[in-house]
């Protein structure tokens, strides 16, 4: 360490640039992004004391504000972090680790942030991947536009750990994310900063987006490398990086794989063409506002009997309302228990005189509730699996329906870990994927290898070993039906 140099604050570079300058002005500026941001969000968040991380943008707030506004918003009513983790990608300076500001603290227009410096100088001592690098934060403002957030909620009653990484190795990520993983935990916050594609045009940004946000929400960091390689050979016009932070986002990816307790959870999208003032739809840069929560233990999510009876009649009224409207059914969520309103996958099966007349689900629901899940489905599986003829209104009284609740996904390295008859496998390489109910192998009396290699070959369309090279996951189902 520069001894020096050692209570040098680092002075807020982006003031007046990237946000105003002026500390009524930035106040003003934030609390309208806030409560424009509190619009936009359509989807009901989970509990914010579960959270353990946030991705926002890092672009000027005429740009990327309101977006950023939209994570921050998790701050609102949220017991204050001991310490936030704040940890951005180089744009100005090449070296083969992270550099962590040990020498002062942070200057904004409201004010000064304290940073710890026992744990910037802690990390250092532990790992030689860390270090000081005073250029790495001299001009950078990916961490300096995430404070005024920070700030406005929380006053100056917080720390921070300031990192700025620089590499394009995915092990040096991965010995980064090693040694911060004792941090990341509960009475901490980690806010990550970054925005996605940069510069090609408005349509094009939104499905490149869409892509490289799905690779992140999947929770595997190879998915996200593998995915911004793909990226990079569809030729996309303009397009000069998926993700200019996707080394601070693979570090936290490394983390949340290690502890597996945690998941994403997306907020709000919008790209530079979408400002109000100065926007450009040919050529735009993308951002997304991601949350990081931690999981509920899998006991805490149960489906009494009412529960059950309640969907079941919910999916069987969707089904009779889309035959005789030809609408689909969206039930209202707050007439349903708490179970039933959180964010799960579900199939649902239709039979008539016992023979199977349809069957669709979604294995994944990061957002919608199970009820409308369920109402959703079951009419796809009635109305439109093209498999069987669909079901009409004189057949509703020889109509049974089957629900399948699934439980979230779990990562499994190897077949050891699947229980045949209890858990179902959802098998995943690249834009392939496919999966098996649990009751599948029970009802063809398959071995695990021909449980895994028929979902492979049949449903992922990767051949029978295509999953050795795939991604594998398992989760549970509770299954029931009508009488």
């Amino acid at each position: 360490m520069d001894l020096f140099s050692k209570y040098i604050d680092r002075e807020a570079i982006a003031a007046g640039r990237f946000y105003s300058a002026h500390a009524e002005k930035l106040e003003i500026e934030i609390k309208n992004m806030l409560e424009e941001a509190r619009v936009k969000i359509e989807e009901p968040l989970p509990e914010n004391k579960d959270i353990l991380a946030l991705i926002a943008p890092h672009a000027g707030y005429v740009f990327s504000g309101v977006v950023s506004a939209s994570a921050f918003l998790q701050l609102e009513n949220l017991e204050k972090r001991k310490k936030i983790f704040l940890i951005g990608s180089s744009h100005h300076t090449d070296f083969n680790g992270a550099s962590v500001y040990n020498t002062g603290n942070y200057l904004t227009p409201f004010g000064k942030v304290g940073v710890d410096i026992e744990i910037a100088n802690a990390l250092i001592e532990k790992s030689p991947v860390f270090e000081f690098v005073r250029a790495a934060h001299a001009h950078e403002h990916s961490l300096e536009v995430m404070l005024p957030f920070i700030q406005y909620f929380w006053k100056d009653n917080f720390e921070i750990v300031p990192i700025i990484i620089s590499t394009h190795r995915q092990d040096t990520c991965k010995q980064i994310a090693d040694v911060l993983l004792p941090y990341f935990k509960p009475e901490n916050l980690f806010v990550i900063s970054t925005d996605l594609s940069h510069y090609p045009n408005y349509n094009d940004a939104v499905k490149v987006d869409k892509t490289t946000v799905e690779a992140v929400l999947s929770g595997v960091p190879e998915a996200l490398i593998e995915q911004i390689e793909i990226n990079k050979k569809l030729f996309i016009p303009n397009l000069a990086t998926s993700m200019c932070g996707w080394t601070s986002v693979l570090t936290l990816m490394y983390m949340m794989d290690s502890k597996q307790n945690s998941f994403f959870y997306p907020i709000l999208y919008q790209n530079s063409g979408d400002a109000e003032t100065f926007s450009d739809k040919s050529r735009v840069v993308g951002y997304q506002s991601m949350a990081v929560y931690a999981k509920q233990s899998e006991n805490k999510f149960e489906l009494k009997e009412k529960d059950k009876e309640k969907l079941l009649n919910l999916a069987r009224k969707s089904i009779e309302y889309y035959l005789n409207k030809i609408k689909r059914h969206v039930p209202d969520t707050k007439n349903y228990s708490k179970s039933l309103q959180t964010a799960c996958g579900a199939f649902v099966s239709v039979y008539v005189n016992d023979e199977l007349r349809g069957c669709i689900g979604r294995i994944i629901s990061k957002s919608t509730p199970l009820v409308e899940v369920v109402a959703d489905v079951s009419v796809s599986a009635a109305c439109f699996d093209n498999r069987f003829t669909s079901i009409n209104r004189s057949e509703l009284d020889k109509m049974k329906i089957e629900i399948s609740v699934l439980t979230p996904l779990r990562r499994i390295k190897t077949l050891d870990e699947l229980e045949l008859g209890k858990h179902g496998i959802y098998i995943k390489k690249g834009v392939y994927s496919g999966t098996f109910l649990p009751q599948v192998a029970d009802k063809h009396n398959m071995t695990k290898e021909e449980f895994v290699g028929k979902c492979s070959k049949d449903k992922a369309g990767i051949g029978w070993d295509g999953w050795k090279e795939a991604e594998l996951y398992t989760y549970e189902a509770i299954v029931f039906k009508e009488e």
